[in-house]
């Protein structure tokens, strides 16, 4: 299918009871035509590494055709300016998160522009950066530990940003990279419970929430075992 082909096949395919269940869920609908993630992906396996379809499909404005776009691309062919182009059209947490783990952490530049990205001021752009931190400490097998330890100061840094798209990403990196190895674990504990000691609501919901997770049986359990 090209790229026409796959928009009247969206349409056809969409339902409003998944715009509504989307929108329930915080994402934002308004360029939504209401398609599942299944069916997305049904579409994608007929087109991988497909780079030039994945930009007209970007192009199309459609949020459905947006995230599709990041399953089909080759992240080979994904350079900075592409990059830095999609991360400014990012508009709801969901395609800020498929895009970073479908496409954007397999790219050459993806561990600078995570470091980049946090510093931004923009809330899905800043969202990317520590989405992409928290990719890293699950996929990326061959990084060393010492690697991880200026993501933990960035964490740290920016623990006390209320926004809700941020500071929950903010979350999300601390509690993978604590559960990425026995190592790392105590070091993510311990800058959770200086963030923890941070003047501020945000900083401390985000500490004790992953003080919660990293402490607890389940993951010691796990993490001793690998």
């Amino acid at each position: 299918m090209d790229v026409k082909e796959i928009i009247i096949y969206l349409k056809k395919n969409s339902k409003e009871e998944n715009r509504i269940g989307m929108a329930r869920y915080g994402i934002n609908v308004e360029n939504a035509l209401g398609c599942s993630i299944p069916l997305l992906r049904d579409i994608a396996k007929q087109h991988k590494n497909n780079h030039e379809l994945a930009l007209e499909l970007w192009n199309t404005g459609f949020h459905e055709a947006r995230i599709l776009a990041t399953m089909v691309d080759d992240a080979k062919k994904v350079d900075v300016t592409q990059m830095e182009s999609w991360v400014k059209d990012f508009d709801s947490w969901d395609l800020c998160d498929q895009c970073c783990s479908n496409l954007f952490e397999y790219t050459t530049d993806a561990w600078k522009k995570s470091l980049e990205w946090v510093e931004r001021k923009e809330e899905f752009v800043k969202r990317a950066g520590f989405v992409l931190m928290a990719c890293f400490s699950v996929h990326d097998k061959k990084a060393g530990d010492e690697k991880f330890i200026p993501l933990l100061d960035l964490i740290k840094k920016h623990s006390t940003d209320e926004r809700n798209m941020v500071k929950k990403a903010v979350n999300w990196a601390l509690r993978q990279i604590g559960k990425r190895n026995k190592k790392l674990n105590p070091i993510a504990i311990s800058y959770a419970e200086q963030i923890l000691q941070i003047d501020s609501k945000t900083a401390k919901w985000i500490a004790t929430d992953a003080l919660r997770e990293l402490k607890s049986e389940k993951i010691q359990n796990k993490i001793n075992k690998k």
